[in-house]
Order: C-alpha cells, then structure tokens, then sequence
C-alpha cells in the first residue's frame, strides 16, 4: 500500500455538532442513567463516564467504533448531543476530558490487545522502543518497510513484533503458516523477505486449523484498529498513546514510528 499520513486514531471526534434527538422512550437502568444514555449504548457506544459540562448540559465521555466523543445531554434529560461542543473562543470544551477518560484507557485496551496476539519478534526483548506491524508475506511495502527498519532494530533500539495476516494473494496465509510454525519463526520470517523478488519462502499445502485461528485473529484485529492495508502499523505517541499507520511510512514519519536511529 502507498504511504499515507499517521492517523491519530486515538485524537479522532466526530465532526460538526450533530443533533441527535432521541427520545427518552426507554426506561434508564437500574442504576438510574438517563434513558438516552442506554439507549445510545443499546446502539452501540461505549460510555466512559460523566464528565461537568457547561450550560446545564450534562456530559458524558464515549466512542463509537474506537473513536472518542462527547455526548451532552439537554437539561430535560430527554435529547443528546452528539459532537463537538465550542466555547466562545472556538476550543472544544471536551478535548481534555476525552483524552484522559476515554483515549488514555483506550489506549492501555488496545496495547494489551496487541500483546495478546500472535506475532513474531524482530529484535532485542529489552528494546526501549515496540512497534506492532501486521505484515503480509506477498506485500510489497511490508518487504520495503522491513528492510528500513533494519537499522532501529540491529542497533537494538526497535524491537519489530510482525502481526501475520495473509490478505494479498492466495497463497499468502500458506506463507505466513509456514512462518508461524517454523522452528524459528523470525529466521523464516527474514528468510522470505531477503528472498521477496525471487517469490520468498514456499508455504504450507495445508494450513492447520490453530495456525488459521490465529491468522482469522489477527485479521479481526487488523480491521479493528481500522488499518485497510498492509503494512499496517501501531505505535505509541511521546504521550503513550496508541497511533496507527496504514501503509509504507513516508520518509519523514519513519522517526515518528521508530524513534531516532
């Protein structure tokens, strides 16, 4: 896939103010939030929390699909708002509160997703530095993005946890099979990106159900987290917080990933 910019997935709020009157036709639950809240989650979003809001609104802290946002409930208690709500001086009055009751957690959420997956280590355990990268073994940016990382990653400075998925070709969940089951899965992993123009390594006949578990997995994963090519790439901000990157990074965003080299 051709370079895209970072995207601040964990930053992203809906647009313009929405206004979405929905009745309060439900009962609220047992612990008495609003029926607009519970029906809003019964829809889909998450809440996060009751945050102070100006006005006579009330705020509540959410996301939608993994996007943060804010909801303000009107004083009657019976329309929400869905959006972005601006001061005289133009500021969303709920950056802050977001970032902190849904984004930072969102990010820990995710974080450890990643760490629960199947992926193969490229690199020092003891890097200062991880990047998650869900490859494809027929990809031809992934081959690119791995032979730029070779200087982060041989200093010891990136350790490289590839997230296999086999969405390029038909044969690319026998590729990554065959990686994933190898005696050492990182040396058939490097073993087929050195030998990429000439086809890479042959993959498995036969993929066994565990392996392809795991692959379907990792490609929820992937869709997840909003990534719609490969490489797709999850780093961690200077703020800890979780940013995403789809497809070969531009010269300029390679420090922004990887740290300096």
């Amino acid at each position: 896939m051709h370079p895209r910019k970072i995207r601040p997935w964990a930053l992203v709020l809906s647009g313009s103010l929405i206004a979405a009157a929905i009745g309060a036709q439900l009962r609220a639950s047992d612990d008495d939030r609003p029926a607009v809240i519970v029906n809003l989650e019964k829809q889909g979003l998450e809440i996060f929390g009751e945050f102070a809001a100006p006005a006579g609104l009330r705020g509540f802290a959410a996301a939608a699909d993994r996007h943060p946002l804010a909801v303000y409930l009107t004083p009657d208690g019976k329309h929400a708002l869905v959006g972005t709500l601006l001061d005289e001086e133009g500021k969303d009055v709920s950056a802050s509160v977001l970032e902190r009751m849904v984004v930072e957690p969102m990010s820990k959420r995710t974080w450890a997703q990643l760490e629960r997956a199947s992926w193969v280590a490229d690199g020092r355990a003891d890097a200062p530095r991880v990047v998650y990268a869900f490859m494809d073994p027929n990809c031809p940016y992934c081959n690119r993005f791995y032979r730029a990382t070779r200087r982060w990653v041989q200093s010891g400075k990136v350790q490289l946890r590839h997230i296999l998925v086999g969405v390029i070709r038909e044969d690319s969940a026998n590729k990554a099979a065959a990686i994933m089951t190898a005696r050492s899965p990182i040396e058939a992993f490097a073993l087929n990106e050195q030998r990429f123009d000439d086809g890479g390594i042959k993959g498995l006949a036969t993929i066994p159900q565990d392996v392809r578990n795991r692959l379907d997995a990792n490609e929820r994963l992937m869709r997840e987290l909003g990534l719609r090519g490969t490489p797709g790439i999850v780093f961690l901000d200077e703020r800890g917080i979780v940013q995403t990157l789809s497809g070969m990074p531009a010269p300029e965003d390679m420090e922004i990933v990887l740290g300096p080299p």
